[in-house]
């Protein structure tokens, strides 16, 4: 812990006096929204926006999570979690830009590859979301909403 030379306290005391949340909440001053400036810049109002955020984030989250082993959009669902945080948490923002560079990483790889990698990670893709669907079903049941063709099916053929 360094101490100013001039005041005799430290950095962290400053930095604490200049900001209460410890950026851990965006401010009002920093929203480009007007409707969401008024709301912070009561601080009831502020405080009730930020649970409901912070709810509607979590369910969302929890949702796409759950959804994950699932065939579609489970990891996309937590982004949008992640995004909805991100508008009132600066932890969030910080996470969701990362998950985006990595992506945009992953992204760019994969444009740059032949036809042959392109396919294979397609593959990769399909595999594993047929084993979690076989495991899932597997140690679940098959639900009985399923026509029976494709219940028998799966009994015999994929054996589950």
């Amino acid at each position: 812990m360094s101490q100013s030379p001039v005041s005799g306290e430290s950095r962290e005391a400053r930095a604490a006096k200049e900001n209460l949340d410890g950026d851990a909440l965006i401010d009002s001053d920093e929203d480009d929204w007007a409707w969401r400036q008024r709301l912070r810049a009561n601080p009831t109002t502020a405080k009730v926006y930020r649970v409901g955020v912070f709810l509607l984030g979590l369910v969302i989250v929890v949702v796409g999570l759950l959804l994950i082993p699932f065939p579609g959009p489970g990891w996309l669902i937590v982004i949008a979690g992640l995004a909805i945080w991100a508008t009132e948490f600066e932890k969030a923002q910080r996470v969701l830009e990362f998950v985006k560079s990595k992506l945009r990483i992953w992204e760019e790889w994969v444009k740059r590859q032949n036809l042959l990698v392109k396919g294979l990670v397609g593959i990769v893709g399909v595999a594993f979301i047929a084993t979690v669907l076989w495991l899932t079903f597997h140690f679940s049941g098959i639900p009985g909403f399923f026509p029976d063709g494709l219940t028998n099916w799966m009994r015999t053929t994929a054996r589950i």
